[in-house]
């Protein structure tokens, strides 16, 4: 029951009191625990610590890119090509590439403005676009560098986790090669959507 009413004040903390997610969190989780010390007994040890240092060490790296601009420069410099074909293409493997190591709606969230040239010059159309970006850009996020691949990896039991890590960056990889390039023959190139 402590569990709940500690989940519920983080969503209601984080939702309606705008409080910080993380710090909000780990209050409860310090809360829980002294509130049944037992319970929480061997937990740190059952930590993939390797995945979350690895994990926090790419958000961090892809938040200073994003901060300083990387992002938006490439974007100015695909717009800047003058082939909209083309440069869809490319903004659905950046999309993609990011997205691997990143949040898919943050990166939709920079690339999506990036796109309107293209869009405006009439010789692509914007549902098509947007799909192709949207899936090219989520189909990664199983990526164990991703949040969702990298829950699963800390999930695996741990004589399987470096084999989980291993084939969950194969599929991230192969999903950032080959979607883009799908999504574009598929979504933009018949210039239907």
């Amino acid at each position: 029951m402590a569990t709940l009413l500690g989940l519920l004040s983080l969503v209601v903390g984080a939702l309606f009191f705008d409080l910080n997610v993380g710090l909000l969190a780990l209050t409860v989780a310090v809360l829980l625990t002294l509130l049944s010390p037992g319970s929480a007994e061997g937990a740190v040890d059952r930590c993939a610590w390797s995945t979350v240092l690895l994990v926090c060490g790419i958000v961090t790296f892809v938040g200073v890119m994003e901060r300083i601009g990387t992002i938006d420069h490439l974007g100015r410099e695909v717009a800047g090509i003058g082939a909209p074909l083309l440069g869809a293409l490319l903004i659905c493997l950046i999309g993609a590439v990011v997205s691997a190591f990143a949040s898919t709606t943050g990166i939709l969230g920079a690339l999506i403005p990036i796109a309107i040239p293209f869009l405006l010059s009439g010789e692509i159309g914007a549902v098509g676009l947007i799909a192709a970006l949207a899936i090219s850009s989520s189909v990664v996020d199983s990526s164990p560098i991703s949040t969702s691949g990298a829950l699963v990896t800390a999930s695996a039991p741990e004589e399987q986790r470096e084999a989980v890590f291993r084939r969950l960056m194969q599929w991230g990889l192969c999903m950032a090669a080959i979607t883009p390039l799908l999504t574009w023959l598929i979504f933009i190139l018949p210039g239907r959507l």
